[in-house]
């Protein structure tokens, strides 16, 4: 008894010490109907000398920098009496409060009008929260719990789902900061469907899709049965699933035409914004989010990169790894689907397709490696500038990028040495996501000399493709699955124009691309074009016309305006350099036993059926 009694009287000293620490959260929506919430934040046992509270600028899954703070107003601070206390403002999203008491209290409205993973968004129909997009924080307190309930009695049907631990009467748990910043919350009268899956340890952990859609429940649990088979064949790649905390993983599906669409992935849950007027009769449209970002639970989420460690959030999140964490995730999102029968085989052909012409017609990646694109993250991924760039020239999607960098390695490993792309996953998770210990690139290359066997391929494949910015050679690859890469319109003339802007008349030129011949012919985003071999340009056709009546090699003269001025040039066409993947049946030549098999290993389920 005295044993039990002790045991009792330090779990209450331990919460008596939690709840002087914690920081707690109540958010309202008496204003939802204009798009605004009202946030408290109380915040105890403050340390002497200056407070400052700010707003996130980044957010979990996003690397580039947002700036959150510019939808906040009213900002107060008050004592633990209640007293207005005076604060600074030394920046757009920082607030310093130089005296102050033990105890403080912050409150704000926040504006949210955007659906999606990044931003917050609230209306008569739902409130849906990016944590970072919604709640001001305290600097240096990072390891304090959080709670935040959720006051929403005068909305009618409302309920919370979250991946925050739930303690009743609508309040909700976070351990710590980063943990609390990676929880979206949606507050909707929505509808959900659940299964439980069984990880091999034994644990049942459950599964939930949260649906806010103009959907009936039969529509969200036939979806759920879709999602269901997906996520079998997520398994078949890893071998686990991930310890979900709380046994608990959350799709929070929100769709209608009017909303922005993301995906954005966080450690059990995800937010899922997609842009159709409900999920029936779009069911198939809408699984290419679903894999993707389920993939992220694995990926990103617990096999992790060092550069995000700690992530922080207060400036853009740098990393070398992008080509990994999301271009691998980009492959097997589509691959996945077609082994759960979602997707044909000819649809997986086209999806590859896309990516080896990105990658080798691409001029952002002749001379930037996957690295390099991955460090570009800090101004591509959603990051806004109202000034042009020379993206188009310089920067090829680090999920493009690192997705046609799986599909050759997943090749490479198939041929070359009996393994595949599942056996280097599961050798990164087991080395470093299920300890969830971060990697470095080294650990990469490292890893895949231990699985090979032979650490000079893995140091070569680094060398080349991801240091470096060779390609492979698709052609050879793609062939051992009987599939021919070849030109798509050989023979035929191209000038690089990408589509033109017509208005008033006027046919004016977007950026033009390195190493084309509009690009070689010193033409460029704004200037007007006039006749192209003497044939005047008044729409897409003409052009088209004109450029179908020539061959590769054949020099034109062009005539064109910029800021007014007329100017002439000329153009030498070049031979258009589209590529196309076909199965190998279709070119006439014989599908082997060989090349079905491997086809079939590669792109067939991979559930082994009990």
């Amino acid at each position: 008894m005295k044993k039990i009694l002790g045991t009792a009287a330090a779990m209450l000293l331990s919460l008596g010490a939690f709840a002087q620490n914690e920081i707690s959260y109540t958010v309202s929506f008496p204003n939802a109907i204009h798009h605004e919430a009202e946030v408290s934040m109380l915040i105890p046992n403050v340390p002497a000398g200056t407070l400052t509270v700010r707003m996130s600028r980044s957010s979990p899954g996003r690397y580039a920098t947002h700036e959150f703070g510019k939808n906040v107003y009213s900002l107060k601070a008050f004592d633990g009496s209640g007293k207005e206390l005076a604060l600074n403002q030394s920046a757009g999203d920082v607030y310093e409060i130089p005296n102050h008491g033990k105890s403080v209290k912050i409150t704000y409205t926040i504006f949210g009008n955007w659906i999606d993973g990044t931003y917050a968004g609230f209306d008569e129909t739902h409130a849906h929260m990016n944590i970072p997009a919604t709640f001001a924080f305290p600097i240096g307190m990072d390891n304090r719990a959080r709670l935040v309930k959720f006051n929403y009695s005068e909305k009618q049907n409302w309920k919370v789902a979250t991946q925050l631990k739930p303690m009743g009467n609508d309040t909700y748990y976070a351990a710590n900061l980063q943990y609390f910043m990676d929880s979206p919350t949606e507050i909707a009268n929505y509808k959900t469907a659940s299964w439980q899956v069984k990880n091999t340890d034994g644990k049942m952990q459950t599964i939930h899709l949260v649906s806010h859609s103009n959907d009936d429940q039969k529509t969200v649990d036939n979806y759920a049965v879709m999602l269901k088979k997906m996520v079998g064949e997520h398994l078949a790649v890893w071998g686990e699933f991930p310890n979900y905390d709380y046994g608990n993983y959350y799709f929070l599906h929100d769709v209608y035409p009017d909303n922005a669409g993301d995906g954005m992935e966080h450690r059990n849950s995800t937010i899922i914004v997609q842009r159709t007027p409900k999920i029936d009769g779009y069911e198939s449209n809408l699984l290419g989010t679903f894999s993707h970002e389920y993939f992220h639970s694995w990926n990103v989420e617990r096999l992790r990169p060092k550069t995000l460690e700690p992530f922080n959030f207060t400036h853009s999140n740098m990393s070398n790894e992008l080509w990994l964490a999301e271009g691998f995730t980009q492959y097997y999102g589509a691959l996945l689907l077609t082994r759960a029968g979602f997707k044909t085989v000819e649809n997986a052909a086209q999806t590859f397709n896309g990516l080896v012409n990105a990658v080798l017609n691409s001029p952002g990646v002749k001379n930037y490696s996957p690295i390099q694109a991955s460090r570009y993250a800090v101004f591509a991924d959603a990051g806004v500038a109202i000034d042009q760039t020379n993206k188009g020239n310089i920067f090829l999607s680090y999920y493009t990028y690192g997705a046609a960098t799986a599909l050759a390695l997943d090749l490479r490993l198939r041929a070359d040495f009996k393994l595949t792309l599942d056996d280097y996953m599961r050798a990164l998770w087991k080395a470093y996501g299920k300890p969830e210990i971060a990697y470095t690139v080294p650990d990469l290359e490292k890893t895949l000399g231990v699985l090979t066997k032979n650490p000079s391929f893995a140091a070569d494949f680094f060398k080349r493709y991801i240091y470096g910015i060779e390609k492979s050679d698709y052609a050879k690859l793609l062939l051992n699955a009987g599939f021919v890469l070849r030109k798509a319109n050989p023979g035929k003339a191209y000038t690089g124009l990408m589509r033109l802007s017509f208005e008033n008349g006027k046919a004016t030129l977007p950026q033009s691309t390195g190493g084309t011949p509009v690009y070689q012919a010193g033409l460029d985003v704004g200037d007007v074009l006039l006749t192209v071999d003497g044939v005047e340009i008044k729409d897409q056709a003409s052009l088209t016309k004109v450029t179908e009546a020539h061959k590769p090699g054949d020099v034109v003269d062009v005539t064109y305006t910029y800021r007014g001025e007329a100017k002439s040039t000329k153009l030498t066409f070049a031979e258009n350099p589209a590529l196309e993947i076909v199965s190998i049946e279709k070119t006439g030549g014989s599908l082997t036993k060989d090349m079905q098999t491997f086809r079939d290993s590669w792109l067939n389920t991979q559930v082994k059926l009990k």
